[in-house]
This record gives structure tokens, sequence and C-alpha cells, in this order.
């Protein structure tokens, strides 16, 4: 898996870029780099899936699996500085963008780390937001699904966003299996807004 951004250290040489990026009303400047997930600009799936969430009521933290360097959890922190956001990816580098942008930001309810999977992520968690990375296998992504229902708190939510295209129907399916109650929030573009309550 040499050279793509599911690694752990991508083998593409470092060029940093910034980019603008407004989530749930809040304007960020973003550093991003090469080897990183959708590096020129937030992709429209991750942009739908911010924009979609909803907190549940239940109290706990929240936990950004796959954060890349940061947009999905850095948006959430901002719109719920009451929470605190466990944000973590298998991508050393991406960790580290992650991390700038928190601090150039001036989020602080916030925890960055790399972790493969959920792994260094604790239980206890109000809602799990992913946007996950495809290209790592169904079998990978699968274990994020079961992994994240372990750590939920009971009334707590998995957030998924997926193409129809890269398996949105079986990732239902799949869901519907683990959860108690799974329902498709949103259809936009082929892509599929998945909300998974474990009670």
């Amino acid at each position: 898996m040499a050279d793509h951004y599911y690694s752990n250290r991508p083998d593409a040489e470092s060029a940093p870029a910034v980019i603008k990026h407004t989530g749930r009303g809040h304007h960020m400047t973003l550093e991003t780099d090469r080897g990183v997930f959708s590096k020129s600009g937030v992709d429209f799936g991750s942009r739908l899936l911010i924009e979609a969430f909803e907190a549940p009521t239940i109290e706990g933290d929240f936990a950004d699996i796959g954060c890349g360097y940061g947009p999905i959890g850095l948006s959430l922190a901002k719109d719920f500085p009451e929470r605190q956001i466990h944000m973590v990816d298998v991508n050393e580098r991406a960790v580290a963008l992650a991390q700038k942008n928190a601090e150039r930001n001036g989020v602080q309810n916030v925890r960055i780390d790399a972790s493969d999977g959920m792994e260094n992520v604790p239980s206890g968690l109000a809602a799990v937001i992913t946007n996950p990375p495809i290209r790592a296998g169904k079998e990978t992504i699968f274990k994020f699904y079961k992994e994240a229902r372990e750590r939920l708190v009971s009334g707590g939510d998995l957030w998924v966003v997926i193409q129809k295209k890269q398996g949105a129907p079986s990732t239902k399916e799949f869901l519907e299996g683990l959860y108690n109650e799974v329902d498709v929030v949103e259809k936009v573009k082929g892509y599929w807004i998945l909300k998974a309550k474990k009670y």
C-alpha cells in the first residue's frame, strides 16, 4: 500500500499547501500535503457529512476516525465546544497536519493521535463520525464499524459517508446486522449519509 493516504508513512515527497474550509459556518485555514486524502480541498463527501451530522442528546465525546488533516473533526470541535473530539488516522503525516491545523485554528477540545483503526480511541463515546478509507478494503472498514459499536454508549450514533458505487448498500446491510437502528439520512450525488444507532 505504498504511497497513498492509507499508509503509516506516505512515500510522496512533502509539498505543503494551504486551503480555506468552511464547516458548519466556521471558517478555517487548513494545511494539507501530498500523501494525504483529498489534499487539494475538502472532498464533497466530507463536506456533506460535516453539515448532515446531528449530535445525539446523550453526553459523551465524539470520535473522527480516519481524520486526515482534520476538516471533519475540527469543524465539529468548533461547533460543539462542550464536547471532546478524538481524531485518529493511521497516516502519520495526516495526524501531524491535523495537530497543526487544530493549533492554527485555535481548536483546543480535540485529542489527535496516530491509530490503526480505533486502537487508540477510548470507549464511552456518544458519536463516531467517519469518511472511511475505501482503498483500505472492506475488511478494514467493516472492522471500524464493529469497533465503533464497542466504544459507543447506549444511545450513541455512528455516522458514515459512502458513495453508492463504493458499497453504500452493502454497508447499510452490514450495519443493520450490528446496530439497532440504521437510517439513510441523505442521498446526494451518489453519496449516502448513514446513521447507525446503538441501544
